[in-house]
């Protein structure tokens, strides 16, 4: 115990000794007088939720006569003037009546059918025959209801433990988890040719976006790859992230315009048929800010540039000016762009050099939308469509196998191409189930396009 003391006794002198060495800290100035303080710039108050004034009305859209299942005639008994009693019938001088709908959630969504397969004694023979099930009844779950619990999954991500939950507990229709994978299995084989005619679709595209994220299968890595046009997405998932996997989505020889980043995949593309995207580009630029000197006065000066592009692509996209207008207004962007390239790669800071020499190397394809039209200078539609892909991911932490990864990749291609055409997701998930067990022809997921 002496010893402790000691030693405590001796730490406690030199922390006195340290804190004397330690600069004093400045008193704090007296807060001023309300009278002689100095005006401030004044602070936007903060907005608040929800609408603000002057937007325009979003009204209730009233659902068409075929939708509605009963209607409630709310008529006036008596005259609320002279207290005379109405009658009943409209009359020839009555205004239409306003209209009011209300939604309910049935005590039962799912409709059952019991299927009584019947059988009766010969009595002629005595032989017994039993009549045969309908083809229609050999499947527990119908394809509606099957394309249901695919849109949950596919569009809402929900889990198969969710769908089998929401299934007994909201549609009174008990099923079990192995059914659900089933299921999931079924949709991916319904769904295989209309994956299949997105893929040719989008490789005969003039003008397609790219861009890969990450995925996972039974814990290994793997990549979720999209090609999409203005009307068609295509998904794929495959282990590698290389110039092998762009060909087996773009096909040996790509035809048209690829939007994409620089990543060196998309090197083995003609840089004339490139377009790289400014919205990365800029994420660039501003990582030169943080560098300080000259590299920062080259960072200040290509996030002007990119201002600049942008202001006259909004222009343009507003409808002011024609292509070939917008085209001669990005030539000084374009010189600017080369002379501040050129300044870089003289820099003497390696990684400066380097990104500015690869970034010289294809520049010609910062350009493309300038010059053809239908191109746009972000790859933000291709990442606006993976969204949905990220959050399934992070829902469901990837696939268990490589069936699985196929279901996702098809049921995403079906699902955004759809809403890129605005038609009905259901409603072609039941068809395509349907015709898969009846071995039909297929419907077609660019009927519409």
């Amino acid at each position: 115990m002496a010893v402790q003391a000691a030693e405590l006794a001796a730490l406690r002198t030199r922390l006195d000794a340290l804190s004397k060495q330690l600069p004093k800290r400045p008193p704090e100035p007296l807060a001023k007088p309300a009278s002689d303080s100095t005006p401030t710039e004044t602070v936007k108050p903060k907005r608040k939720p929800g609408g603000q004034p002057g937007h325009p009305p979003h009204l209730k859209q009233l659902l068409p006569p075929e939708r509605v299942q009963r209607v409630v005639p709310v008529l006036p008994a008596t005259c609320r003037h002279c207290q005379h009693d109405l009658p009943s019938q409209a009359q020839a001088h009555d205004p239409a009546p306003t209209r009011c709908q209300v939604a309910e959630l049935p005590p039962q969504l799912v409709e059952i059918t019991e299927y009584q397969v019947h059988a009766r004694k010969c009595s002629h023979c005595g032989e017994i025959t039993r009549a045969e099930l309908p083809a229609e009844a050999r499947w527990h779950v119908q394809p509606r209801l099957a394309a249901f619990f695919a849109y949950l999954v596919g569009r809402q991500h929900v889990s198969k433990r969710g769908v089998e939950e929401l299934s007994e507990e909201v549609l009174g229709a008990p099923i079990s988890l192995g059914t659900v994978a089933n299921l999931e299995q079924e949709t991916s084989a319904a769904l295989a040719p209309a994956h299949a005619e997105a893929l040719q679709a989008v490789r005969e595209a003039p003008v397609k976006h790219v861009d890969e994220t990450g995925w996972k299968q039974a814990g290994a890595k793997r990549w979720l790859w999209v090609a999409a046009t203005s009307q068609v997405a295509v998904f794929l998932i495959h282990q590698l992230r290389n110039v092998t996997v762009l060909y087996q989505l773009l096909g040996e020889k790509i035809i048209g315009v690829l939007v994409s980043d620089r990543l060196h995949v998309y090197e083995h593309v003609s840089v004339k048929q490139r377009q790289l995207c400014w919205a990365h580009l800029k994420r660039n630029f501003e990582k030169l800010l943080d560098r300080g000197g000259k590299v920062r006065e080259l960072g200040e000066a290509l996030l002007k540039i990119e201002k600049k592009v942008f202001k006259l692509w909004h222009l343009f996209r507003g409808g002011g000016w024609t292509p070939e207008e917008l085209a001669r207004r990005m030539l000084p962007c374009q010189f600017d762009m080369e002379r501040e390239l050129a300044r870089g790669r003289r820099s003497r800071n390696r990684r400066v050099k380097g990104f500015c020499t690869r970034l010289g190397a294809v520049q010609s394809a910062l350009w493309t939308f300038a010059k053809v039209p239908g191109v746009e200078p972000t790859n933000n539609h291709a990442e606006r469509l993976q969204r949905s892909a990220v959050i399934w991911r992070k829902c469901c932490y990837g696939c268990s196998s490589a069936a699985g990864c196929d279901f996702v990749a098809r049921l995403l291609t079906v699902v955004q191409t759809l809403r890129l055409q605005k038609r009905p997701v259901l409603d072609f998930l039941a068809k395509a189930l349907q015709a898969h067990r009846a071995h039909q022809t297929p419907p077609s997921l660019l009927a519409a396009a």
